[in-house]
């Protein structure tokens, strides 16, 4: 089942990482009211990051039982732990360490092993595939996210899933390795589009005026983008500020 889609448009980016931070943790507080465990999937860039900044700081952050909230990323760059552009060691310096969450309970995608050059992105994707299973439901491949977090270039790829690119026709695995990427770095992990539209909800998250032709296209359904194929079992959001909008609203 495919969720309506909601757009919800921000004034300005900063009303818009405020907002979806603050939205992010009620969400969790209203899964855990329902359920158990939670599960959350996050995304990186400059908004993604920015989102979880601010949820660090909303009060509301205090209010969740992290020891039931499960972590995971909806793409990394396949690079070593201690690199800076990985989105999980971001992601850990502007919420997750500050938080009471159980080590177990924050699943990274494996990063590259400069002493086994033989492990790879596929390699790694098998291996996070195999930790996604875990906490899975009986005969199924991943967990049932209860919100999947989407970032979207402005060539309208999310997670790691790009236009024209093979990794983007994965299926059969909630995984997969994503070799000469067109964006730096050329290795990466990232879940399928089967894994990502099996969770609860999704949120696409977008701002700025140079996304504001992607979420156009998008949103018009364009079979190129990356971003028209995602969508939640129960709910769909587009969250954006009012330059992403900028041309879709030209459009009508």
């Amino acid at each position: 089942m495919t969720a309506a889609r909601t757009v919800v448009v921000h004034p300005d980016a900063e009303g818009l990482a405020v907002t979806t931070g603050a939205r992010l943790l009620l969400h969790v507080l209203d899964a855990q009211a329902v359920r158990s465990p939670v599960h959350v999937v996050l995304t990186g860039g400059t908004v993604g990051i920015r989102l979880l900044t601010e949820a660090s700081q909303n009060p509301l952050r205090d209010l969740v039982d992290w020891s039931d909230v499960h972590v995971w990323w909806s793409d990394e760059r396949f690079v070593t732990a201690d690199d800076g552009e990985r989105n999980a060691l971001q992601a850990r310096e502007a919420l997750l360490d500050a938080l009471p969450l159980p080590p177990g309970n924050v699943h990274e995608m494996p990063a590259a092993r400069p002493e086994d050059p033989s492990f790879g992105p596929d390699e790694a994707a098998a291996e996070h595939a195999a930790e996604l299973a875990r906490y899975a439901p009986a005969g199924a491949a991943a967990p049932v996210f209860d919100v999947v977090l989407l970032g979207m270039g402005p060539d309208m790829h999310v997670a790691s899933l790009f236009p024209g690119h093979p990794a983007r026709d994965a299926a059969g695995s909630p995984t997969v390795g994503v070799h000469n990427s067109p964006k730096p770095p050329p290795s990466r992990v990232s879940l399928t589009f089967e894994a990502i539209n099996g969770a609860r909800e999704v949120w696409v998250v977008a701002a700025g005026a140079e996304k504001a032709e992607a979420v156009a296209a998008a949103l018009a359904g364009d079979p190129v983008s990356s971003a028209a194929h995602v969508h939640g079992t129960e709910r769909t959001l587009w969250l954006i500020d009012a330059a992403a909008a900028g041309r879709a609203a030209a459009d009508g």
